[in-house]
């Protein structure tokens, strides 16, 4: 029986290991440790550091569905979208600016912003109940941005280029 359960978390630990690889994760590691200007977190694994990113559905439902986002959840909301940002800098040598507009309400707009072209392009709502249902979603998502991002500055370097 014991024997089953650790060939059952053998697949799910690389599974974890390949999705903690990936630049986007990577990054988004690197902006929470740069956070921890006191040491406080030096202990933690990445994969704890990650955790207010991970939500399991029972954590969600525990949410109410009317809320204001709470300042922690705006800042992991922020970190996410910073590494994003560094990400796609590091692919593809253009400075990308975030800018985020948020209501008290937890509803807004983030955007991505290389030269004069806009790379992300976000909606945001029900602020107060972001996170992902695991991580491999959570790499999915930061990596979909990434490659969205990137081949839209490679589609148009002038527009990205404006201004350098």
């Amino acid at each position: 029986m014991a024997e089953e359960a650790t060939l059952a978390a053998a697949p799910a630990a690389d599974d974890d290991a390949a999705h903690l690889a990936s630049p986007f994760v990577q990054q988004l590691i690197k902006q929470l440790r740069a956070q921890d200007t006191h040491g406080t977190w030096e202990g933690k694994s990445d994969l704890q550091l990650l955790k207010p990113y991970i939500l399991t559905p029972e954590e969600r439902r525990a949410i109410p569905i009317m809320g204001d986002p709470d300042p922690e959840t705006l800042w992991h909301l922020e970190l996410f979208y910073n590494a994003i940002a560094v990400a796609i800098e590091r692919e593809t040598k253009q400075m990308v600016s975030p800018m985020m507009k948020m209501s008290h309400e937890g509803f807004g707009r983030m955007v991505l912003i290389a030269g004069r072209l806009v790379v992300v392009n976000k909606q945001l709502r029900d602020v107060h109940r972001f996170g992902f249902p695991s991580l491999a979603k959570l790499s999915e998502a930061g990596g979909k941005f990434l490659d969205e991002a990137v081949q839209m500055i490679r589609t148009y370097p002038d527009v990205a280029n404006y201004g350098a």
